[in-house]
């Protein structure tokens, strides 16, 4: 199987998406807002080439998730690499076992060495400062999405409403033609039949008056239902793009929540290891370190942070985001073929065996 992409390498682009995305987002923001403004051209015309861009700008949208999401659970699989290792270290190697016939003191000497030497607390640290660069990535994301999202959805109230109102205006004249095209049939009626010829040329003249009034008011009606099938037309556009940046608004949220969950996993893991290993290293983590991810860190101060309280909430984050990215999703016991309670089976990652003695 093909390993994934660098980290760096992914959030690199996913930073110059970004401002790809933010750029073609304020395009589109203000095309709602000039809704009509561009009489230059036909409404064909400008639908024609809104449309392209908001089709790419909502595309644009949907790979930056898929890539912010990468981003996040590839931390993720780097955490559980980094507890598997520790797991590793609670048992001795083949070489230290040897060494322990002749010398149990340079067996454990040997094991010592090699759990010390193992950058551990470094890769933890490096996860740490990688999940604060993208929680500010997936944090600035959310709130250009909220503002743009007002923006868009302001314009779009106003162009509905004047769309409302048009078809008001529609009804009224519809009704208006009604009233005169009865008025000039009566007064049709009447010439020839009533009065002289002086009062039957008047009422002709007063007949012609109605049906060009009429007719008048047709040719409005018409312009109007025209310009209400081009606002309905556009008013579907805006709302697509819409609600996409509505639902991309719930992605970063979906992806902050694990991303802060997962931190507080790094954090524990950190806490076991140095407390195990070099004491005094907890104070390499402070939250004006990692101002992205100071809540976790805040908890890790005070020691709040608890793994049995964090292992409900991990897999309620992780069903979530696997519900929105179902590419992520842990193959369920039913698909692998494994029984649905496996009690052989046990989490490595949240009993934290090398916490033990």
């Amino acid at each position: 199987m093909r390993n994934p992409p660098p980290f760096d390498s992914q959030y690199e682009a996913a930073g110059g998406l970004a401002e790809k995305i933010a750029a073609e987002g304020a395009y589109c923001v203000a095309a709602i807002n000039a809704f009509s403004s561009d009489e230059t051209r036909s409404a064909d015309e400008v639908f024609v080439d809104q449309n392209a861009r908001f089709q790419a700008h909502i595309a644009d949208g949907v790979a930056l998730d898929a890539l912010l999401a990468e981003l996040v659970f590839s931390l993720d699989r780097l955490t559980a690499e980094v507890s598997a290792d520790l797991d590793s270290f609670r048992g001795l190697t083949l070489r230290e076992k040897m060494a322990g016939w002749t010398s149990r003191q340079r067996m454990w000497r040997m094991y010592t060495e090699r759990v010390r030497e193992a950058p551990v607390v470094e890769r933890l640290l490096d996860l740490l400062t990688k999940s604060d660069v993208l929680a500010r990535l997936i944090a600035s994301q959310r709130v250009s999405l909220t503002e743009r999202h007002k923006a868009a959805e302001r314009g779009l109230v106003d162009i509905v409403e004047q769309r409302r109102r048009l078809v008001d205006s529609i009804d009224i004249a519809r009704l208006k033609m009604k009233e005169l095209n009865a008025k000039a049939l009566t007064t049709q009626g009447r010439i020839g039949v009533y009065g002289n010829r002086a009062h039957w040329e008047q009422m002709e003249a007063e007949r012609r008056a109605l049906k060009a009034e009429a007719e008048r008011i047709s040719a409005e009606e018409h312009e109007m239902r025209d310009d209400s099938q081009r606002r309905e037309h556009f008013i579907g556009l805006f709302q697509s793009f819409v609600d996409s940046l509505n639902g991309r608004i719930a992605v970063c949220n979906v992806l902050l929540r694990k991303l802060m969950i997962d931190v507080e996993e790094r954090l524990i893991i950190y806490q076991a290891q140095v407390d195990t290993d070099r004491p005094g290293t907890k104070m390499r983590i402070k939250p004006e370190f990692f101002p992205d991810i100071a809540t976790p860190i805040r908890l890790f101060e005070k020691g709040m942070l608890v793994a049995q309280d964090l292992e409900r909430r991990k897999s309620r984050a992780d069903l979530e985001a696997a519900g929105r990215f179902p590419a992520y999703a842990e193959p369920s016991p039913e698909a692998s073929g494994a029984p649905l309670i496996d009690t052989a089976r046990r989490s490595f990652r949240f009993s934290l065996p090398f916490l033990r003695s």
